[in-house]
C-alpha cells in the first residue's frame, strides 16, 4: 500500500496538478451531497480521457484508497459523496464532469455515452433527429448525467419507459485479489488492451461492422410498459432495489467504473396536456386505472402535485422556475456550481445559507410567474394531476375527461402549449424548494425527510394521512410524483429540534405496513439500509469493496471486513 504522498503524485502524473483538488475548500462542492452526505477526500480527481479515468483508478488501486465516482453529483441519498470519514483508508473522489461525449449509432436509434455526457446535452442532440432519450423532464434539467441514471436505475416521469437500464455497457471493476479489469459488453469491437479500447471509443475510430447487436442484449427496459398497466397487481411497478432490474452496470450505484453505455433512444411525439384537479383522491384514482387500461396507447407522462407543494413550489422554487423558463436548462448546471462557490466563500466567514436568502428575497419581488388557470385550479383543488398524451390520443382523452367529469367532482382544462410547459416545470420547481425552504428558515426547521416510495399498484388509499404523533413534529408535508406509475416523492419539513432520522424510521414502519418500496428511484445511497438481495448484488460487483464503500449501510472495509486475499 502506497503513502498518500505517492498516490497523489501518482494521480498529478496521470490528469496534471491543476485537476487534482486537495483541502477542505477545493473539494467542497465535490464531497459535500446536494441533500445529504460530506466527509473528508484526499483529492478530487477530474480526468479529461477514459484513458485519464484508467490511470487514475489503476493509481488509487495500488495505493489502497477507496474510490467514489461522482457526476453531477444530484442525488438525494448521498450516494456518490463520503458518509463521514470512518473508512480506515483515504478516499479519492473521481469526477467525472470532463468525460463528456455522445456517440451516435445506427443513425441515432442508439447512442453511446460516455461519464460526463448529461441528459440535456444528450436531448439536445436527439432533438433534430426527431428523437428523445429515456429521461426529458425534472433530473435533466440540473445537469444529471446519462450514466448516474443507469447506474441508479433512475426512474423519471415518462409513464411508458420505465427505469434507465441496459445490459450494454463498458466498466471497470477490482476483483477479490485486489487487481483492476476492464470488461467490454458494449457490443462493439475496440481491440483487446485497455489502452486500445479506450482510446478508440474516446475518438470514434470504430466502424459499423464493429457494432454488433450486442448478443440480443437490451439497451433499454423491454418490460415496463406492460408492468405499470397492471393496476390490480399488489406489488409496485417499479423501485430501485427490483431485482430484475440490475445488470451490470445498470443498478450498481458506484460499485463499478463505468466508462461507457449504449443506449435506446426512442421517437419524439407531439403531445398535448390536460390540467386536472380534484378534491377527491378516488376521483383520480378512477382516471389512473381508465388512462392505463382504457386506451390503446399509454400516456407519456402524468405528474401529481399536492396543494401544499404546489404553494411552496410556487414561492420557493419560483427562481429555479425562472432561470430555466428564461435562459434554458443549458445554463443550469454552471448557476449551480456558481452557487456552491459563492456558498463555500460566506461559510468559511461563518454564514450559512446567504445565496438562498438573497435569491428569495429578490424572487418575492416579483409578479406571479404562473399561468391564470393554474392558480385558479390551486384555489379550487387539493389534489392536481398534470397530464401529457400523444397528439394523436388528445380527442379521445379530452372526451373521457369530460364524460367523467359530468358525473365525478373535479375539472380539467386542456393547457395552450405555453400552460403546458410552464405547469411541467413547476411539477421540476417543486422538486428543489424543500431545500430552499430550510435553508431561508433554518430557525424554524431541524431538517428535511426526503423519501421517494413506490406504492403498491392496487393501492387505492394512495395519499398518505399521517398519525398526529408524527403529524405535530413537521412544519410541511410536500407529496409530488409520478402518479401513474404510483411513485411518489414526500418531503417532510420537521421543525426545529426534532429527530429527523427517527421522524424517517417511523415514517418506514408505515411504509412496511403499506406493502410499499423505498426508495423507488434515487438509489438507497447513505440513508437507507440495502436489502439482502442488493446487497448480494453489490457485493458480486465489487467482492474488494474498493468502489463507494459503505453505500446501502453496507460495510465500509475493505474486503467487506474479511480476510483479504493481497494480504493488506
Amino acid at each position: 500500500m502506497s503513502d498518500r504522498n505517492t498516490v497523489l503524485e501518482q494521480l498529478r502524473a496521470a490528469v496534471g496538478d491543476r485537476h487534482v483538488l486537495t483541502g477542505d475548500k477545493a473539494t467542497r462542492r465535490f464531497r459535500r451531497g446536494y441533500r445529504f452526505g460530506d466527509g473528508p477526500v484526499l483529492a478530487v480527481v477530474r480526468p479529461g480521457t477514459l484513458l485519464q479515468l484508467w490511470n487514475v483508478l489503476q493509481a488509487a488501486v495500488q495505493g489502497g484508497a477507496a474510490i467514489i465516482l461522482q457526476a453531477a453529483n444530484t442525488g438525494l441519498t448521498g450516494g456518490s459523496t463520503p458518509d463521514g470519514d470512518d473508512y480506515g483508508r483515504p478516499i479519492v473522489l473521481v469526477s467525472t464532469l470532463r468525460l463528456t461525449g455522445i456517440q451516435l449509432l445506427n443513425e441515432g436509434r442508439q447512442v453511446l455515452c460516455l461519464p460526463g455526457a448529461t441528459l440535456d446535452r444528450l436531448e439536445q442532440m436527439l432533438a433534430p433527429l426527431g428523437r428523445e432519450p429515456h429521461s426529458v423532464i425534472g433530473s435533466s434539467c440540473i445537469g444529471a448525467s446519462v450514466l448516474g441514471g443507469i447506474c441508479n436505475n433512475s426512474g423519471g416521469a415518462l409513464v411508458r419507459r420505465g427505469p434507465a437500464y441496459t445490459e450494454l455497457a463498458l466498466y471497470a471493476r477490482v476483483d477479490a485479489r485486489g487487481e483492476l479489469q476492464l470488461v467490454n459488453h458494449l457490443g462493439i469491437a475496440l481491440g483487446d488492451t485497455p489502452e486500445q479500447i479506450l482510446q478508440r471509443l474516446q475518438s470514434g475510430d470504430y466502424s459499423a461492422a464493429d457494432v454488433s447487436d450486442g448478443d440480443g442484449r437490451a439497451a433499454s427496459d423491454p418490460r415496463y410498459a406492460e408492468e405499470v398497466r397492471k393496476v390490480d397487481a399488489a406489488t409496485p411497478a417499479r423501485f430501485n432495489a427490483d431485482p430484475s432490474r440490475h445488470f451490470e452496470a445498470a443498478g450498481s450505484a458506484g460499485k463499478l467504473a463505468v466508462f461507457a453505455v449504449r443506449l435506446d433512444t426512442f421517437e419524439k411525439e407531439a403531445a398535448e396536456v390536460f390540467y386536472i384537479g380534484s378534491n377527491r383522491t378516488d376521483s383520480l384514482t378512477a382516471i389512473r386505472r381508465q388512462l392505463l387500461t382504457g386506451f390503446e396507447r399509454l400516456p407519456i407522462a402524468g405528474e401529481y402535485i399536492h396543494r401544499d407543494a404546489y404553494d411552496i413550489g410556487e414561492r420557493y422554487g419560483k427562481d429555479s422556475f425562472l432561470l430555466i423558463d428564461k435562459l434554458g436548462t443549458a445554463r443550469v448546471p454552471a448557476a449551480f456550481a456558481l452557487k456552491s462557490r459563492v456558498d463555500g466563500w460566506f461559510e468559511r466567514l461563518g454564514l450559512r445559507g446567504v445565496t438562498d436568502r438573497m435569491m428569495q428575497l429578490l424572487t418575492g419581488l416579483l409578479p406571479s410567474h404562473l399561468p391564470k388557470r393554474m392558480g385558479e385550479f390551486r384555489q379550487r383543488y387539493e389534489h392536481h394531476l398534470l397530464l401529457k398524451v400523444s397528439a394523436q390520443d388528445a380527442a379521445a382523452t379530452e372526451a373521457w375527461l369530460r364524460g367523467f367529469f359530468n358525473d365525478h367532482e373535479g375539472g380539467y382544462f386542456h393547457c395552450t402549449a405555453d400552460e403546458g410547459r410552464k405547469a411541467f416545470l413547476h411539477r421540476f420547481a417543486v422538486a428543489g424548494a424543500a431545500v430552499r425552504y430550510r435553508e431561508v428558515h433554518r430557525d424554524q426547521v431541524q431538517d428535511i425527510v426526503a423519501l421517494d416510495i413506490a406504492l403498491r399498484r392496487d393501492d387505492a388509499d394512495w395519499f398518505e394521512q399521517l398519525p398526529a404523533d408524527i403529524d405535530g413534529r413537521l412544519l410541511h408535508k410536500l407529496y409530488y410524483g409520478h402518479f401513474l406509475c404510483h411513485v411518489f416523492h414526500q418531503d417532510y419539513i420537521a421543525r426545529k429540534g426534532e429527530d429527523p432520522m427517527a421522524i424517517e424510521h417511523a415514517m418506514w414502519a408505515l411504509l412496511d405496513q403499506r406493502g410499499a418500496e423505498y426508495p423507488a428511484e434515487h438509489n438507497v445511497g447513505h440513508l437507507y439500509p440495502a436489502k439482502p438481495a442488493l446487497a448480494g448484488f453489490y457485493r458480486t460487483l465489487d467482492p474488494s469493496n474498493t468502489f463507494n464503500p459503505g453505500i446501502g449501510q453496507t460495510s465500509k472495509a475493505r474486503g467487506w471486513g474479511s480476510c483479504y486475499c493481497d494480504g493488506h
